[in-house]
Order: C-alpha cells, then sequence, then structure tokens
C-alpha cells in the first residue's frame, strides 16, 4: 500500500531567530514500519515531526506521503492519512467535553449519528478513557489528556501514526497500555520518545538525529550497542542493556 509510505529529501528548516533545526534530513519508511526517531534536545525530532502533515510548511526540501507531494493542495488527504499526537496534549484538545473532542475529526470527515459515536466510543475504549467521555478536557490530569489526545486521533482511523514523546506524563500502568495499544496499531508507526526502553521494545529501526542532521539509521539494537555513536550524540543505552547499578551484570 503505496500511501502508508513516507519519504523525506534533503528537509532543511530555520525558524525566524535564525537557529537552524534541520539540515538535510532523508529518509524513506515503508508500510507497516515501527521507526524511532531519537536524539538529545534541540536535535530537531518535534520539528521533523511537525513537517510530516504539514503543520510546519516545507520550504526547503520534499516530502511525500504515499503518492503525494506534501503541499497546500495535498494537505487534507494527507492529514487524513497522517494521525498526529502532539506532546503537550493542550495543543490538541479544545471542545467542551471528551467526547466533544474525539468526535471532532470524524465530523470533518463527514460521518455522522451513529457512525461518529461508534469511532468516539471505540478510540476512548483503545486507550481505556470511556469514564471520561463527558469531562471537560481541562478537569483531566496531565496522563488523561495524554490518553484523550490519542483519541482523537485513533477516532480518524489514520494509516500512519505520528507521535511526539508518547509516554511523556504517563504513570508505569498508563505508559504499559500505551505500548500494548501501539504494539496493536498494525500500520506504520513513527514517534519520537526519550523512554528508549520503549523504543527498544517497539522499534525494529531507529533514526538518530544530533544537530539537525540523520547521524544513524539502522536496526534499533545496532544503534543502541554503538557506544560511541550514542555518546557523540548526547544518548545512552535504554535502562535494560546497562546492567545493574550493584553488581554490574
Amino acid at each position: 500500500m503505496s500511501h502508508h509510505i513516507v519519504e523525506v529529501k534533503d528537509l532543511r528548516h530555520v525558524y525566524p531567530d535564525g537557529t537552524e533545526a534541520l539540515r538535510g534530513v532523508s529518509f524513506r519508511i515503508t508500510h507497516g514500519e515501527s521507526v524511532a526517531i531519537i536524539g538529545a534536545n534541540g536535535a530537531g525530532k518535534s520539528t521533523l515531526l511537525l513537517h510530516l502533515n504539514g503543520y510546519l510548511a516545507t520550504r526547503q526540501g520534499t516530502i511525500r506521503i504515499g503518492d503525494f507531494p506534501l503541499n497546500k493542495s495535498t494537505l487534507p488527504e494527507i492529514r487524513r492519512t497522517v494521525g498526529m499526537v502532539f506532546q503537550d496534549p493542550d495543543d490538541q484538545l479544545f471542545m467542551p467535553t471528551v467526547f466533544d473532542d474525539v468526535a471532532f475529526g470524524p465530523l470533518n470527515l463527514g460521518l455522522t449519528g451513529a457512525e461518529v459515536e461508534e469511532r468516539v466510543r471505540e478510540a476512548l475504549g483503545r486507550v481505556g478513557a470511556e469514564h471520561l467521555r463527558d469531562k471537560p478536557p481541562y478537569r483531566l490530569s496531565g496522563g488523561e489528556k495524554k490518553r484523550v489526545a490519542i483519541a482523537t486521533v485513533l477516532a480518524m482511523s489514520p494509516d500512519i501514526l505520528v507521535m511526539d514523546e508518547p509516554t511523556s506524563g504517563l504513570d508505569p500502568f498508563a505508559r504499559r497500555q500505551l505500548m500494548a495499544l501501539l504494539k496493536d496499531f498494525h500500520h506504520t508507526r513513527i514517534f519520537t520518545s526519550h523512554d528508549l526502553d520503549m523504543v527498544l521494545e517497539l522499534c525494529e529501526r531507529t533514526i538518530v538525529l544530533h544537530g539537525g542532521e540523520v547521524r544513524a539509521d539502522g536496526p534499533t539494537l545496532d544503534i543502541f550497542r554503538d557506544e560511541t555513536l550514542l555518546a557523540a550524540c548526547r544518548l545512552e543505552k535504554p535502562f535494560v542493556m546497562q546492567g545493574c547499578p550493584v553488581c554490574g551484570r
């Protein structure tokens, strides 16, 4: 299914203050891949993700989602294909109730009545948030907001799921629940994360950004075994690979 393919070529982005966030980033992600984009703070991860469905305009370089180049004319179609979950759920929740927020996307797809109700019910159920449907978003905890923000995207049935720091703000139970959800999403998954244990468990491929450039792109386990690379990019191995701090095993 070519519409699941993400292709980025020589992507560059400079912010108005002169900060060069991306410096010629290129990669290709095919249908069904689960890919992590990792790097230290300021590496360009969030900037890159915000380009993948047009929240930041592409001024230098190109992005293709399947058969479509990302531009103003293709943006509506691409945003139906690429579901984006922001790092801060407050950027995604703006309606009077959780139900209204999750229903917003399906309604904009032209669905009505029972179809919208089913989409909302299923999406909230997948993130364990059915009991929140009638609450106003501002009354939710940080972890609850995160789960609802994910539900707003799942309700759109995207072919490509893009998430910026998905486990940020989640307690251990909610983190495990989210990881199970991501394992069950059988289309293309792309996310940034400082949770490298999650990356090791969920992603067969990892792209390392440093200083706005791709420093490595390959099998996740190979990336995490490369201590020289990790040190140069201000990263460490996942905790599960570091051994016991007491006995050294």
